[in-house]
């Protein structure tokens, strides 16, 4: 194949769950929105057959012999595991190019900055080389599944990748990837950054494992049991099966469930009813901190403080540890809200826009 362009630009955003944290994993849906905070891939065709990747804001260098097989460091090397999965979609690199990575998502916060650069990478690899399938931002968010989770066999779904190439907010199903676009703006989103890393792969592991645990327990007594068909009152009636440990686990995934099915509602009626979403953004935070234990003290500390300053709801963001909160504001209370997430002890905070999926500019 040969290259289509001598040099362009990728631009892959970051990603807000809105409803639906630790939902995925147990193929139930998730509400999630593309931001305006982002990877940007720069490449630039050299005359080696060398990939040169900089990336300057990590101070870190990778450099890949195209003549060389493609050897995996490690089980987060998703330049490596990306250009093993776009082999087998007849992706083949046959030239070089110096490749450098910048973006201002910041790392290890909960709003996808590893998937969001991986996204960047499969988008340039495609772009350049060209695939004998029809490329699209399903198709690459699949590719980018496949190289992050199904590769190293690890925990999570189709949530970051599928809503980073998708853009804008939506209603994804992830199983298959289909989704509901929602149109209606939230037009007063606060991201605030507690400076504490998060725990992705252990946190989702271990929690994953749980609820996973709560279906195989049920289905000993209740064969056809589907977590996606659960109630209130199934609850309930199955709460029994389960070991105690494990009830809170089986009740946040009930809740969390119907949080996003309710939230979905309201995001498809005009006008959106802030209030509303506000109110369940609360509950879904509710059953992460307190039935999920995701929270650590300064992400409570900065909800109580975006509250304090009025927002209408506010969560915890990704798998949690740490990482960021989200608040659903009011215009005429951006600033307070900021403020009051402060000193709740953010490290930053700082209204963000729904933006586009990945792009080539």
């Amino acid at each position: 194949m040969v290259a289509s362009k001598e040099k362009f630009t990728v631009v892959a955003p970051g990603r807000i769950c809105l409803f639906g944290d630790h939902q995925d994993y147990l193929g139930l849906p998730v509400i999630a929105c593309a931001i305006n905070r982002s990877i940007k891939l720069k490449a630039t065709k050299n005359t080696s057959y060398d990939l040169k990747i900089m990336m300057p804001d990590v101070n870190e260098e990778r450099h890949i012999d195209l003549n060389k097989k493609i050897e995996i460091r490690s089980n987060r090397d998703y330049f490596a595991s990306a250009l093993n999965v776009l082999e087998r979609y007849d992706c083949i690199p046959n030239e070089g190019y110096d490749i450098v990575v910048t973006g201002d998502i910041p790392v290890n916060a909960g709003l996808s900055s590893s998937s969001a650069v991986l996204v960047a990478w499969i988008t340039f690899l495609l772009e350049a080389y060209g695939s004998s399938h029809k490329i699209n931002a399903s198709f690459i968010a699949r590719l980018a599944y496949e190289a992050e989770v199904l590769e190293f066999q690890a925990p999570g779904g189709l949530m970051d990748q599928y809503t980073i190439c998708l853009g804008n907010t939506v209603f994804l199903n992830t199983i298959t990837g289909d989704h509901i676009p929602l149109t209606q703006p939230i037009r007063s989103l606060i991201i605030g950054e507690s400076g504490v890393p998060k725990e992705t792969l252990e946190v989702l592991g271990k929690l994953g494992d749980f609820a996973k645990n709560v279906i195989v327990q049920i289905r000993k007594e209740v064969a056809n049991f589907k977590i996606a068909d659960a109630t209130i009152d199934t609850y309930n009636s199955y709460q029994h099966l389960v070991d105690p440990s494990l009830k809170p686990i089986f009740l946040a995934a009930v809740n969390n469930y119907l949080i996003t099915k309710e939230a979905l509602i309201i995001m498809q009626q005009e006008p959106l009813n802030l209030h509303k979403l506000g109110a369940l953004m609360d509950a879904h935070h509710f059953e992460l901190r307190e039935h999920l234990k995701i929270t650590v003290p300064i992400i409570d500390s900065m909800i109580d403080g975006a509250k304090e300053g009025g927002a209408l709801g506010a969560k915890i963001v990704g798998s949690g540890g740490g990482g960021c909160i989200v608040a659903i504001s009011t215009p005429e209370n951006e600033k307070a809200v900021i403020d009051g997430i402060l000193k709740g002890g953010a490290k930053s905070a700082y209204k963000i826009e729904i933006s586009k999926g990945v792009q080539i500019i």
